[in-house]
């Protein structure tokens, strides 16, 4: 490991914004995020594979009645995001260090209002269709931890993987209802629903000409 890496881990360990393993509450958050970590009854949002956390942080600004929590693997990513949090004093930020299979092990039934994935590793290859973090398997995850009714939001420049995830909406490997969705966003109604914030990526692959696409749809649940 560099000694870059390094530094930045030893500074997450210190930092009470971040929640990884060996800290005491990565191991009792699970429905608590309300008492334990934000002491509020604020709605709660999921950024799912949040990178350096641009959508966190962002948004965790432009609503500071709601909380916020970015979910990554990547300690050195969720580093820059933290350290943007703790830089503008936001208190309605936490990022929770683990992968997307585990999420259920954080978070309890219906636990979360709203979801955010955004600029997801499109996973192109057949072989790594189960990867995919809009594959069947995921999506169930994620379903079990939002509210009904609750928004769940996809932004990503890939067309396949965008495409991918419309087919099997449609074949019903995934139900939903209420879904919208737009292959160029910035010319669409939709516009306004990601509040400007873009990320690093999203800012290079739209001056290489690629369009955002978007969506935003809420699971059926069975009753």
């Amino acid at each position: 490991m560099s000694r870059n890496k390094t530094r930045k881990f030893a500074q997450n360990k210190l930092r009470d914004n971040v929640i990884e393993p060996g800290k005491a509450i990565y191991t009792r958050i699970k429905g608590n995020w309300h008492t334990d970590y934000f002491r509020n009854k604020n709605e709660l949002v999921i950024e799912l594979g949040c990178g350096k956390g641009e959508y966190t942080v962002g948004l965790a600004d432009r609503f500071p009645d709601k909380n916020f929590i970015g979910v990554d693997v990547k300690g050195d990513r969720i580093w820059v995001g933290s350290g943007q949090a703790i830089e503008r004093e936001l208190k309605n930020v936490a990022f929770l260090r683990t992968q997307m299979q585990f999420l259920p092990e954080f978070f309890d039934d219906n636990e979360a209002d709203e979801m955010w994935l955004t600029f997801p590793d499109p996973r192109p290859k057949d072989r790594d269709e189960k990867r995919r973090l809009t594959h069947p398997r995921y999506m169930n995850h994620y379903r079990q931890v939002l509210k009904p009714d609750g928004w769940f939001r996809f932004k990503t420049d890939n067309t396949i993987l965008f495409d991918y995830t419309i087919e099997i909406i449609r074949n019903n490997e995934v139900k939903v209802k209420n879904l919208e969705y737009t292959k160029d966003l910035y010319r669409s109604h939709l516009v306004e629903e990601h509040y400007g914030i873009t990320t690093k990526y999203e800012k290079l692959f739209s001056q290489q000409g690629e369009t955002i696409k978007y969506m935003k749809f809420q699971f059926e649940y069975e009753h």
